[in-house]
């Protein structure tokens, strides 16, 4: 008998109770102890999940409509990312990428041959995606271009992630403070303003050429959910055109399917040259990756890589998740059920008029948009709504953000309505 199967057999008790290792009562000052706080959390320890529905510590069931952060496509808890998990980790888990990896591969294939792109790199998280995608802009800019001092335009109220070039480019103040200094190179514009966008191209390329990429979310998500501008961006691709300036857009959050598209981009009538995915990507499981044309993809051995990136684990996972988008028809589903969510969304804005301005947004990512004056902030009824069984997200003091799986059901979403609407009246 081998040592591995020896270890195997041993170790069946403990793999068999997961959740013996969950402390009961949740000691939040222990945790708080051991743990930095750079999240401020809500008084909530989760210990599982189902479908739609989470379970705290103490055995209370919650709507999810957070899911990760727009993140767990499945739900929790699917057949088919068990199915994936098990059967993957049972065959290969990680080798590095100094081999090839038949399932990133396959991986790769399914997503370029549905998408504007040729070519994948696999990375970790959304971060990591922007961040590789800021370095194959920068590289084109000096290989293809020609340009010393390469400019990224990007937008306020942005969202990009929180590595030291991902927070610079990252269009909110907030985020930046106490990093300084920054990462040179990038320049921002308003949202869905086109002359300011022009004005800051003539401005920034008077000279000489500096201007690389302009790096746009399709609809901004932690900035609001502010939904992309059709003709704008169409506008904005058409310069790109003309000027060999390089269109990146951040799907981080609105990729598979969350808008009722597979990508943001198709809501927008464009063509992107690469874009960023990762959140609803591996359904959960952490993977991101840079997509591209073969046009712009100059990438070459030693510019740039990651250790985790596209291991087979995350690959094969992420793969069924791919496939399960297709095989359960969830985009239809985004689409009923979005549709759903913002008739009564709409309906409850307008039964408390001095509190909330309407609704915005595409798909299963919504947001509940609060009168300048209102009373209430966000935070409040997110917490609100979590003592009445149903978990949001704010996206801003103003903007309540509703993303829940993409699986999720019609019952789900009049729950979560009723669920809403008892918390506003609490309030």
């Amino acid at each position: 008998m081998s040592l591995t199967t020896r270890l195997r057999d041993s170790l069946k008790g403990l793999v068999a109770q997961p959740q013996a290792a969950i402390a009961s009562p949740f000691d939040a000052a222990a945790f708080d102890r051991a743990v930095m706080k750079t999240y401020g959390r809500f008084p909530l320890a989760l210990a599982r999940g189902e479908g739609c529905r989470v379970w705290d510590t103490d055995g209370r069931e919650y709507l999810d409509f957070v899911a990760g952060i727009a993140t767990c496509t499945l739900g929790h808890g699917h057949p088919v990312m068990i199915e994936a998990v098990t059967q993957q980790i049972q065959k290969l888990h990680h080798v590095s990428n100094l081999y090839y990896i038949p399932e990133q591969g396959e991986l790769a294939q399914w997503l370029t041959q549905r998408s504007c792109a040729d070519k994948a790199f696999f990375c970790n998280s959304g971060a990591e995606a922007n961040e590789g995608a800021i370095k194959l802009a920068r590289k084109y800019a000096h290989t293809q271009r020609g340009i010393e001092n390469p400019v990224i335009i990007t937008a306020n109220a942005s969202f990009h992630g929180r590595t030291l070039a991902t927070v610079t480019a990252t269009g909110q103040p907030k985020y930046q403070k106490h990093f300084s200094p920054l990462v040179p190179g990038f320049h921002y514009v308003p949202y869905n303003d086109l002359e300011v966008l022009k004005a800051a191209i003539a401005t920034l390329d008077a000279e000489t050429p500096q201007v690389a990429a302009i790096l746009l979310e399709p609809l901004q998500g932690e900035g609001g959910v502010n939904p992309g501008d059709r003709d704008y961006f169409r506008q904005v691709r058409q310069i790109c055109d003309d000027t060999g300036i390089l269109l990146i857009l951040d799907e981080v959050q609105v990729g598979m399917g969350r808008t009722g598209h597979l990508w943001g981009y198709e809501a927008l009538g464009i063509e992107p040259d690469i874009f960023t995915l990762a959140k609803g990507l591996g359904g959960g499981i952490p993977i991101g990756a840079v997509l591209c044309r073969a046009s712009c993809d100059v990438f070459e051995p030693g510019d740039h890589a990651s250790t985790f990136g596209g291991n087979p684990f995350v690959c094969g996972v992420a793969l069924a998740v791919c496939h399960a988008v297709e095989r359960l028809n969830v985009i239809a589903n985004v689409r009923q059920q979005g549709d759903a969510l913002e008739q009564g969304l709409t309906a409850i804005a307008a039964r408390y008029p001095q509190q909330f301005a309407g609704t915005r947004g595409w798909g299963l990512i919504r947001g509940l948009v609060l009168q300048p004056d209102a009373a209430l902030t966000a935070i409040d009824i997110v917490k609100a709504a979590m003592t009445e069984g149903l978990l949001l997200v704010p996206a801003g003091p103003s903007v309540v953000r509703f993303v829940p799986p993409l699986v999720v059901s019609s019952d789900e979403v009049q729950l979560a309505l009723s669920r809403l609407e008892a918390a506003i009246a609490a309030l």
